[in-house]
């Protein structure tokens, strides 16, 4: 059980920021850093698994991911829940398999399946009343008040921006608790979603992408009330990998860690579990047998 729910931090003052990660590693990183939130990235479990961002990954392998992260963590984690992998059937039950395993959000999006990362080219969006259907199904599918549905829409660069504020505010009325319009293509766009759009905004920080690389303060200025930064780790982690491996080519040594091995172990629990063992009687003069 989370020990503060999504709902709460979203209501207080500002704009969250939630890091995205791909792993149980990353969302206690992110909690260790005293982030509110964490984010579940859909490019970065497709990567973890060796796929590119082209919508191959099956809902079962998304919910167990974040299943993974949301025990890690006790902030809560939103996920990416690309399409809801189907008809308004198959949101149903997507929602239902991220709540029961303690994610507190989920975002929904607009495009064809199989989707694709929304700063790539060749993407294709379903028509607006299989959209709306398919948040309203998402929205009387959770068993919680305190679960969060995000409508997304990649209209913006398949049609126009005037139809990813129409689709947004459309989701909104069918009961999503906050919009995300995906690859605003410029700043202009970007200032004006929270302006145009009835209700709460999330923005994705994508640096590289479509989207203009906007300052974390001037998007909470802007009215956002969320931000997402889903390739953080991941990039992070793919620079000190490849760092990393190309030193011990060049030295034939492992690199000096920048932490020693026991105080890496008790960033992920092990002075809890040292604790249930010492509570169980694990460890004391008892024979093996």
């Amino acid at each position: 059980m989370k020990n503060i729910n999504f709902r709460t931090i979203l209501a207080q003052p500002g704009m969250v920021v939630a890091p995205g990660a791909y792993d149980g590693i990353g969302a206690r990183l992110i909690e260790q850093a005293g982030f509110e939130a964490a984010y579940m990235t859909g490019a970065g479990t497709s990567a973890a698994l060796g796929y590119p961002d082209f919508g191959l990954l099956t809902m079962s392998e998304m919910v167990e991911n974040a299943a993974v992260m949301a025990r890690s963590i006790d902030i809560p984690l939103i996920a990416d829940a690309d399409t809801g992998y189907g008809n308004e059937l198959n949101v149903r039950r997507t929602v239902r398999a991220f709540e029961e395993r303690g994610i507190a959000a989920v975002h929904i999006e607009d495009q064809v399946s199989p989707k694709r990362c929304g700063h790539l080219d060749g993407k294709e969006i379903i028509a607006r009343d299989q959209f709306v259907s398919k948040i309203r199904a998402a929205v009387d599918a959770r068993r919680s008040p305190e679960f969060v549905v995000i409508a997304r829409t990649d209209a913006c660069a398949v049609v126009d921006f005037d139809e990813a504020i129409w689709r947004a505010n459309a989701a909104l009325d069918a009961g999503a608790d906050m919009a995300f319009v995906e690859a605003a293509r410029s700043m202009e766009e970007v200032a004006a979603v929270p302006c145009l759009v009835r209700g709460p905004c999330m923005l994705n920080v994508v640096p590289t992408g479509k989207t203009p690389t906007v300052a974390l303060n001037e998007a909470a200025d802007m009215g956002y009330k969320l931000a997402i930064l889903p390739a953080l780790l991941l990039s992070a982690a793919i620079q000190a990998g490849d760092a990393a491996l190309a030193e011990v080519k060049r030295t034939q040594r492992s690199p000096e860690p920048s932490t020693d091995l026991f105080e890496m172990f008790r960033r992920f629990g092990a002075d809890e579990w040292d604790e249930v063992r010492r509570r169980h009687g694990a460890g004391s003069d008892m024979e093996c047998r």
